[in-house]
């Protein structure tokens, strides 16, 4: 295990005022996304959206890492680059998504588990050689009536700490996102006390794994009411519940936390960040792992359009912009209006 190499990696991807950009889409999430939109969702469709993204100018302003999708790593810009090689070119970490996606958890109706661990230690050596020094393993845990139970929590966890083991044998940052869904009618209440209970469940996982809690990243959900919950919590509550889960649930030795969007709206994603970063007293940078967030308003804007990719490169650069405030504690809802010259201002002038 090569921890100098690690702990470049990590450093580089918790850059202050920077974030991951999650462009881990299977080509059926693709196909969900580019319908919103009328798009053709082909292979070349996938690669040149990819490509109209990497490709923003100054994305690497903002963005540290890209998490790709296994058809992505093995795809080329329009002269030929490989893109985990152009984007490292820009200083930006090629990540990629591992996992193989969350199944029905046997005898446990509504719950699931991710699959993926058979032949991983292979396919982590054919990523590190095509350029990934980070990967990403998402677990999905359903708040609903009796669960989730200690039994899918616990299988998730061994999965995840399983998986973070492998990669850094293999010399890759393991990125473990223990999601708890937004979908549902709960209370923050019990959003915070299932947070609680898989953060822990997780961190005593990787202990047992022997995995160096100083060479992973953890992808963290907000502690939030379910969607279809009456009288959601505001942003301050959320901001607080979240802040508080992680103090008592992650070791200060972690390196950084990201958050997923998780379906929230691109300005409820960015207004929670900045919310959370105006607290204060984090043992660990807290910033941001985003795909939609940061992805929505381009992929309106281009909708297979050849002609608006500039303007969908400057909306994608405007979403990103925005959530480096945020990581900072620096976003404010007037700010969302500001050019791509009064951006780098305000930067210069709070730093």
């Amino acid at each position: 295990m090569d921890k100098e190499l690690m702990g470049k990696t990590v450093r580089a991807m918790i850059a202050k005022g920077k974030g991951l950009l999650a462009a881990d889409e299977s080509a059926g999430t693709c196909e969900k996304r580019f319908a919103s939109q009328n798009i053709p969702c082909t292979e070349e469709t996938r690669r040149t959206y990819r490509e109209l993204l990497f490709t923003a100018p100054g994305m690497e302003e903002s963005i540290s890492g890209v998490i790709l999708f296994d058809e992505t790593i093995r795809q080329k810009t329009h002269d030929g680059i490989p893109f985990a090689e152009y984007l490292a070119g820009k200083g930006v970490v090629p990540g990629i998504k591992v996992d193989k996606g969350a199944k029905a958890l046997a005898f446990f109706p509504g719950e699931q588990v991710t699959e993926g661990l058979d032949g991983l230690r292979d396919r982590l050596k054919e990523y590190f050689q095509a350029g990934a020094r980070f990967a990403k393993w998402r677990a999905v845990i359903n708040i609903g009536s009796g669960i989730p139970t200690e039994t899918c929590i616990n299988a998730n966890s061994h999965a995840l700490a399983r998986y973070a083991a492998l990669c850094q044998e293999a010399d890759i940052v393991p990125v473990v996102e223990p999601e708890v869904l937004l979908d549902g009618e709960h209370s923050i209440e019990r959003c915070y006390e299932v947070t609680e209970a898989a953060l822990g469940s997780l961190f005593n996982e990787l202990r047992r794994q022997k995995v160096s809690n100083e060479h992973v990243i953890l992808k963290a959900s907000m502690v939030l009411s379910g969607n279809k919950a009456q009288n959601r919590a505001g942003v301050p509550q959320v901001a607080e519940e979240t802040v508080k889960c992680l103090k008592r649930s992650v070791p200060a030795t972690l390196p950084g936390v990201v958050f997923l969007s998780g379906g929230q709206t691109d300005l409820d994603a960015t207004a929670h960040l900045d919310a959370i970063n105006r607290i204060g007293g984090a043992p660990w940078p807290l910033t941001f792992s985003y795909s939609r967030a940061l992805q929505a308003a381009a992929l309106r804007t281009w909708a297979g359009n050849p002609g608006n990719a500039k303007s969908a490169q400057q909306a994608f650069l405007h979403r990103a912009r925005m959530a480096s405030l945020a990581s900072l504690g620096r976003w404010a809802p007037e700010l969302e209006k500001i050019s791509s010259y009064c951006f780098f201002l305000v930067l210069i002038i709070m730093s």
